[in-house]
């Protein structure tokens, strides 16, 4: 079985102490705040910027065979783990798109937040909607 390792560029950081399920209704700010030797790759992030985040799910349980199915606070019924936004996953990966408000430093505030004070992140992308035609 294959496995990989992976280790945090940074955490995330926020004062909040009730946190939305999902991104897209949360309004919470906050900060990537990102290891000082990966500084320089936020350069081209600027305010308006979307950026994809990558983090552990760092206090979730454990998943098991039988989390498979899941039935989700908005269900009655049960759903296939992987058409969920459920924290217990196989490998216990979220993924969240949050407003650039500013950078400073190692700094990047945000706005969206749904992860706790102190989530691992693993990656930072640009959010780019899709356009047919482009490349």
């Amino acid at each position: 079985m294959e496995e990989y390792v992976f280790r945090p560029i940074g955490y995330v950081r926020t004062e909040a102490k009730e946190i939305p399920r999902h991104w897209s209704i949360s309004e919470i700010e906050g900060y990537l705040e990102i290891k000082p030797e990966y500084q320089e790759g936020l350069r081209d992030f600027k305010k308006g910027d979307k950026v994809v985040v990558l983090f552990v799910f760092h206090q979730s349980s454990p998943f098991t065979p039988e989390k498979l199915l899941q039935k989700p606070p908005h269900s009655q019924e049960l759903k296939g783990v992987f058409s969920t936004c459920s924290p217990i996953r196989p490998n216990p990966i979220g993924l969240s798109v949050l407003e650039v408000l500013e950078v400073a430093n190692n700094k990047v505030k945000v706005k969206g937040i749904d992860m706790f004070d102190g989530t691992p992140i693993l990656d930072l992308k640009p959010f780019k909607a899709y356009q047919k035609n482009s490349v």
